[in-house]
């Protein structure tokens, strides 16, 4: 094969991989805008698309002003912004670790909210701004601990998840020994925050993680390339002029800074972190960077979740519940299909 049908076949490779990721990224978006648009409209009582588009408005309409602008608007908003946060944070340590089974929910940062909550909970008789601070404040720190402690020489993508699911482990272990020393009130209240829940979200909620995602994810963004580049080794990545340590910390302190927002606003919804990069990948196909594709599966997959826990059962059941049950069976697939493979994680 001639350099010119070399060229001419990579060249066309790219556009179909170029066209595939845009088709694919518009449909993602219009999937999110639908879902979010059902769920504003359909409850209880329907209101049809001219009504919720004038409460959005901010326009006065009998009913809709308090059901659709107090009740669903902030639900559905808060559910958009902390699945594009999870998705995004969840893929980015998957990306720079090159491990699947680098996600928030495996390596203990979900922990660490988790049992910050029950302990301002049950023990420090918080606030819900207090429990949302002190979550976001120990997922931070127990993020960096796993860092220092996996760090030799630079961190391995293999070192860093058996630490972290270590790490996981001891919280999971101190939450449920809080948890069995809490009253009835407290341990409805924790409960309801380690299910993952958006009952009763407030625009107080969702402000902050708007915030942290319009801080966090530009520089997400702005490290996209080096993301992928890190995807290629760091023997690789250090050739083509990646300074590995300053992406992987930069990165680092984003994701968890995204994870630790949205985790504060809704308690672990379960999974999401750890689905969204794979399916999203799945979708476009190689070459690119899947922040923002893994972005809007996490939206998609929250706001699906939350709408399905809410109106396809006899049961209101919370959003995590429904991401969990998506979420265990990947994770066995995973196991089982690296055992046979005969590879590591």
């Amino acid at each position: 094969m001639s350099t010119t049908t070399t060229l001419e076949a990579v060249t066309r490779g790219r556009i179909r991989r170029g066209r595939r990721r845009r088709a694919v990224l518009t449909g993602l978006a219009v999937a999110v805008a639908v879902v979010f648009a059902v769920s504003l409209m359909v409850g209880q009582t329907f209101y049809p698309p001219a009504d919720v588009l004038a409460v959005i408005l901010g326009e006065t309409v009998p009913g809709a002003s308090f059901t659709v602008g107090e009740l669903r608007l902030p639900r559905a908003v808060l559910a958009l912004v902390t699945g594009l946060c999870f998705g995004m944070g969840g893929v980015t340590f998957q990306a720079m670790l090159r491990n699947p089974l680098a996600s928030p929910d495996i390596i203990g940062i979900s922990s660490a909210a988790s049992a910050a909550a029950a302990f301002g909970i049950i023990v420090l008789n918080l606030g819900e701004t207090g429990v949302s601070v002190f979550a976001i404040v120990a997922a931070l720190g127990v993020a960096v601990v796993i860092y220092l402690l996996s760090f030799k020489d630079g961190v391995a993508g293999t070192r860093l998840v058996l630490i972290g699911i270590g790490m996981a482990a001891m919280l999971n272990s101190a939450t449920s020994y809080v948890l069995n020393q809490a009253g009835q009130w407290d341990l409805q209240a924790a409960t309801r925050w380690l299910n993952g829940s958006l009952n009763g979200s407030t625009w107080d909620e969702t402000v902050p993680v708007l915030l942290a995602l319009a801080v966090f994810g530009p520089v997400l963004l702005a490290q996209a390339r080096n993301l992928t580049m890190l995807g290629l080794g760091d023997d690789a990545a250090a050739a083509l002029g990646t300074r590995l340590e300053r992406t992987r910390l930069l990165s680092i302190v984003a994701a968890v800074g995204l994870i630790a927002f949205a985790t504060s606003a809704t308690g672990p919804i379960a999974f999401v972190a750890f689905l969204a990069g794979p399916i999203a990948v799945r979708l476009t196909g190689p070459g690119g960077s899947p922040l923002v594709p893994s972005a809007l599966v996490g939206a998609l997959l929250v706001l699906a979740a939350d709408f399905l826990g809410q109106f396809a059962f006899d049961t209101r059941f919370p959003v995590g519940v429904i991401t969990g049950v998506l979420g265990a069976p990947y994770l066995i697939f995973l196991l089982v299909r690296t055992n046979r493979a005969g590879g590591s994680l």
